[in-house]
């Protein structure tokens, strides 16, 4: 049976369709990614917590949804905005549609939305806060809702997604590295293990003890959700272990280590999110496609004023896609070296951390 769905944005927008998922009424900040596959990845991901994810390739859910893909054990989105849901899905390996999905974990969807419309309505205006319901709500209230949500920017979401205990994978490996888990994906755990590399994952709020008391050879700080401005015990962690181990840091982690230096960061007007951005390594020339996620960035002026090295840039607006230390064993990315499904264009970077990890 079809199901009403509204769709309420804070500048007054009511988009109507159909509903999909659970019956119920979500808030969060409203937000796009240009992935023409890959929607069980996204929807799991924790970097997505406290967003409502829009998908500019039209049609979703045309190969199912296996758990196999999943970056987490949930979907983390608030909602989630389609032009076109297929509810009969043909893959081999599909366990159930995505309709089944986003109910399973009682979250909202709605199709036979103008994502081309709203995604221009996006880029122009930046990310909003909405209001997604299944339910009948009235059209001023979900506006009022939305209006009234807190923006992303003032919302505590790592301790929602991080670990809340030390959790150690393939234990019997010798060589071992720390993640700091601010939102950490499945890929990245993975990436590690598949390299013969244990994993011990740690909460966002441990002290620099708490890792040194493991037996690492490295520090891994994690992508993550929301604002880098509020994990200050995160920062003042990594503070605390500059000199001590081989430091890389993705998406979020970046934006963490830049800070633990000095380095401001700034939210984007629209952010990066999709599986396409070009981005250009200073020192070899070399493009690559990568895959991104995240609403904020690192200050470029603010990140050379400091003992660190711009490696990379985005090719679309010339944001800091990397950074070294000049003299400590520290490299970031902002991008997603272990995105999957792909572009695998920058999985190397897990070799040059372990070669960083060998030579300290």
């Amino acid at each position: 049976m079809e199901i009403g769905a509204k769709l309420a944005l804070e500048d007054g927008t009511i988009i109507k369709g159909e509903g999909f998922g659970h019956e119920t009424t979500k808030l969060g900040e409203i937000v796009f990614s240009t992935g023409m596959a890959g929607y069980v990845e996204s929807l799991t991901d924790p970097s997505f917590k406290g967003q409502v994810l829009m998908s500019t390739y039209p049609l979703q859910g045309n190969y199912g949804v296996s758990e196999s893909w999943y970056q987490s054990n949930k979907i983390q989105v608030e909602g989630y905005i389609v032009r076109e849901l297929c509810r009969e899905p043909s893959m081999f390996s599909s366990q159930k549609t995505l309709d089944e999905f986003l109910n399973d974990f009682k979250v909202p969807g709605i199709s036979g939305v103008d994502t081309r419309d709203l995604t221009i309505k996006i880029r122009e205006n930046g990310s909003m806060n909405c209001a997604i319901s299944t339910e009948d709500v009235d059209d001023d209230e979900l506006i009022a809702l939305a209006k009234n949500h807190p923006c992303i920017e003032d919302i505590d979401l790592v301790p929602m997604v991080s670990t809340k205990k030390p959790v150690v994978f393939a234990e019997e490996l010798n060589k071992k590295v720390a993640i700091i888990d601010c939102g950490v994906k499945r890929n990245i755990i993975n990436g590690f293990l598949k390299r013969d590399i244990g994993v011990v994952l740690f909460p966002y709020n441990s002290t620099a003890k708490d890792v040194l008391d493991y037996d690492v050879g490295g520090l891994m700080v994690s992508c993550g959700p929301g604002n880098p401005a509020r994990l200050l015990d995160t920062v003042e962690t990594i503070k605390g272990l500059h000199e001590k181990l081989p430091i890389f840091g993705i998406c979020m982690g970046q934006q963490i280590v830049s800070k633990s230096f000095g380095v401001k960061t700034y939210k984007m007007k629209f952010g990066h999110r999709g599986a396409n951005q070009p981005v250009k390594d200073l020192k070899s020339g070399k493009v690559f496609i990568t895959s991104q996620n995240h609403g904020f960035s690192v200050d470029t002026e603010s990140l050379v004023e400091r003992d660190l090295e711009l490696t990379q840039i985005n090719l679309n607006d010339n944001t800091p896609e990397g950074f070294s230390h000049k003299e400590l064993p520290i490299h970031c990315v902002q991008y997603h070296p272990e995105a999957g499904p792909g572009p695998n264009d920058t999985n190397y970077i897990f070799d040059k951390f372990n070669s960083m990890i060998e030579e300290y």
